[in-house]
């Protein structure tokens, strides 16, 4: 059976769902994804492809040999212990690092404070481009969202079908911490689906808001608010811009708000 878009470039698409991709390429292909349906759609059926094949792969503990190689190929002053680590309150170790880390923080201390007082820059927010993965319940990628910030629009690709009762569809929420769901719009269950971001939408975007995917009927829920089952829920997190650079997004963790 022949593998869709299998050539030398559209290999890139599969190289990209794998992470093996450097900044700047994986930066290439998520414009790709933003302006052209046929890369959406190429990641989309390589995530359907090679997804599952995570599941199969259980842990695998590494030997004891290993730390020893890598601590000799590093050239680290004492062999790692491979006897069961000591308490610690008697690692000497552990407190040699302690001490040295006081200093450095004192030192840097001092630095700060004999330096002039200039007002911070501001914050660079919402910049570039910012992505999320949307899980299923499972633990199993039902879609992923990548957020064009500057053209204010959201490609979001399918990556495991889900099906759903007749006259019913999914809808994307916006959740912002603390706050309540606000409709992103409905999208398709099997192909990629653009929409755009109005002001209100990219002003709540941030690593303190999560996307969220309900069960609703054809056309949008009718209340303004989830009415049905949330069958995923993803953080949401900068993505790499075209330099190879992290976008800027703000301060905090993500904050997983339940719907």
């Amino acid at each position: 059976m022949n593998t869709p878009l299998e050539d030398g470039n559209n290999l890139r698409y599969a190289e990209y769902v794998l992470g093996v991709l450097d900044a700047d390429a994986r930066a290439d292909v998520a414009r790709e994804v933003l302006d052209s349906g046929e890369a959406a759609t190429a990641v989309a059926l390589w995530q359907r492809r090679l997804m599952p094949l995570a599941d199969t792969i259980g842990d695998v503990a590494p030997p004891a040999y290993v730390w020893a190689r890598i601590h000799d190929a590093l050239q680290l002053e004492t062999p790692a212990p491979i006897t069961p680590r000591k308490g610690l309150w008697d690692n000497l170790q552990w407190w040699r690092w302690l001490g040295i880390g006081a200093s450095a923080v004192a030192v840097a201390l001092l630095v700060v404070v004999s330096l002039p007082r200039f007002a911070p820059p501001p914050a660079v927010v919402n910049a570039g481009y910012m992505a999320s993965t949307i899980q299923q319940d499972n633990g199993s990628t039902g879609w992923t969202a990548t957020m064009d910030l500057q053209h204010a629009r959201m490609v979001v690709v399918p990556a495991t079908p889900v099906a759903f009762e007749q006259g019913r569809a999914p809808e994307l929420w916006l959740i912002p911490a603390g706050g309540k769901p606000i409709s992103v719009g409905m999208i398709e269950r099997d192909k990629p689906t653009t929409l755009a971001l109005d002001p209100t939408l990219l002003a709540q975007l941030g690593p303190t808001a999560i996307l969220a995917v309900s069960v609703e009927p054809i056309g949008g829920s009718p209340t303004g608010q989830p009415t049905g089952a949330v069958i995923g829920k993803g953080a949401i997190g900068a993505a790499p811009s075209a330099g190879g650079k992290v976008a800027a997004t703000g301060n905090g963790q993500a904050d997983h708000t339940r719907v």
